[in-house]
């Protein structure tokens, strides 16, 4: 899943921010995914106030989705500039497909990861053969300035690290935690992991001093002493040592980490760049090439999805400005 969204609002990110900040809880903005078969998301990321941790920058939850007898997850071809899509799945199962000619089916523990570079373009569907639940993540990295024009790549991953604790258990999707590194590629120092804790279980989680740290809800649980709901994001910055979780019954969260993210982003769209002629440049020319079977175009062609490539949305009558990563409150 992308942001398919068919009047995307001008999302800023990006700049240094010095002070320590409190803990923040970030509540989700409910966002259809364009088209007639509009999913329902939740999304947290980027949020009023803080706009990425570390490098992520865009953090969306779907489900749990009753999805038995429809065509539940169809996002058509679009495409993608300067940041990585980070797919992971509760439940069910996700079809990509993408203008390298890479297919590939992501199904719960596994990671696709797609590298989108100067450019890219894929679709994402639930496959005819999908199971009855549709349960899962999407987040995206932003590339620094000096990768954010690599060589577009796709990664899966199959057999994640996965460390066992007395609390529960915790798979490494990107980066390092707990002595275990992903295989993932990764362009600026950050972590991303599933937490699974089990009922009545307390899980303390040592982390990265210089890293600021996020933890997504994925059902109701208690974040260093705060109540966070499920869907919600709790913010919870630097240099604490360590992040603390308790949960009632079984309980799952994402932890999010990396170094604070010092470049202004411009990020509109499906696009993260650092000027408005740069986005507009990109939605140019996906829009002068997204009808042609041409691969040899900036986005190339996806292959095998059903229906048209979709179309970029107008840009906004104002030009868009690159802000900083948290919102200036003077």
């Amino acid at each position: 899943m992308s942001n398919v969204e068919n009047e995307p609002d001008e999302l800023r990110c990006g700049g240094v921010t010095t002070a320590a900040p409190e803990p923040e809880l970030l509540r989700p903005r409910e966002v259809p995914l364009g088209g007639p078969r509009a999913m329902l998301v939740g999304r947290t990321l980027p949020n009023r106030d803080r706009r990425m941790v570390g490098a992520w920058c865009f953090a969306d939850f779907y489900g749990p989705a009753d999805i038995s007898g429809q065509a539940g997850m169809q996002v058509p071809p679009h495409p993608h500039t300067g940041l990585q899509t980070v797919s992971w799945l509760l439940d069910g199962q996700v079809l990509h497909r993408d203008s390298l000619g890479n297919t590939q089916l992501v199904e719960p523990g596994q990671l696709n990861l797609m590298t989108a570079g100067r450019g890219i373009s894929h679709s994402e569907e639930s496959p005819a053969d999908h199971s009855a639940v549709l349960h899962g993540v999407q987040l995206w990295v932003a590339l620094p300035a000096d990768e954010r024009g690599v060589d577009p790549h796709f990664e899966h991953h199959g057999d994640l690290p996965v460390i066992a604790t007395p609390e529960g258990s915790v798979v490494v999707l990107m980066g390092s935690l707990l002595g275990a590194a992903s295989p993932a590629k990764t362009y600026t120092p950050l972590v991303g992991a599933e937490l699974a804790i089990n009922p009545g279980a307390t899980m303390r989680i040592p982390v990265e001093r210089d890293f600021e740290h996020a933890v997504l809800a994925l059902s109701d649980l208690v974040v260093d002493g705060r109540e966070v709901r499920t869907g919600d994001m709790l913010y919870v910055g630097r240099g604490g040592g360590d992040v603390t979780i308790e949960t009632a019954g079984p309980g799952r969260a994402m932890l999010l980490g990396g170094v604070p993210f010092e470049e202004e982003i411009v990020m509109w769209w499906n696009f993260v760049g650092r000027t408005h002629d740069e986005v507009a440049q990109a939605r140019a020319e996906w829009e002068n090439g997204r009808e042609t079977t041409d691969e040899r175009g900036r986005f190339g062609v996806v292959r095998g999805y059903p229906e048209p490539a979709l179309a970029a949305p107008e840009l906004p009558n104002a030009a868009l400005r690159a802000r900083g990563r948290v919102r200036d409150r003077s």
